[in-house]
């Protein structure tokens, strides 16, 4: 079952994807382009051309589990990509957002403390 919660890490891939791709040929993506191990445990999220598909692929304990999702009506909008970089890490609510299909640009986050800014210091 798919939960999306804080504890995991979120890689949204740059790149468009042909949704044809399964298991093998998006882990292959994740560890030749991201350079990252596919089987960490970490959401890896992928996209097609028109912005109306999008598959999560992640490890389980015993195997990949692909989230697929094709949009009747709509595109996702996806955050700004750094033209270098072939993902992006998202943080959960940010990627139910775009599932749900609202608006990243128009929403206003206030300033809230992050560990993280203190250990990559």
């Amino acid at each position: 079952m798919l939960a999306l919660t804080g504890g995991r890490r979120y890689f949204l891939y740059s790149g468009d994807t042909n949704m044809r791709r399964s298991f093998d040929s998006l882990s292959g993506i994740v560890r030749s382009e991201l350079h990252l191990d596919p089987l960490s445990g970490d959401i890896f999220v992928f996209v097609n051309r028109s912005r109306n598909q999008v598959k999560l692929l992640l490890w389980e304990r015993d195997g990949f589990s692909i989230y697929y999702k094709r949009l009747e009506k709509g595109t996702y909008e996806l955050p700004a990509v750094d033209t270098h970089s072939h993902s992006i890490k998202l943080q959960s609510h940010q990627l139910l957002l775009i599932l749900e299909g609202i608006a990243l640009k128009s929403l206003i986050k206030r300033k809230r403390f992050i560990m993280e800014e203190i250990t990559d210091k």
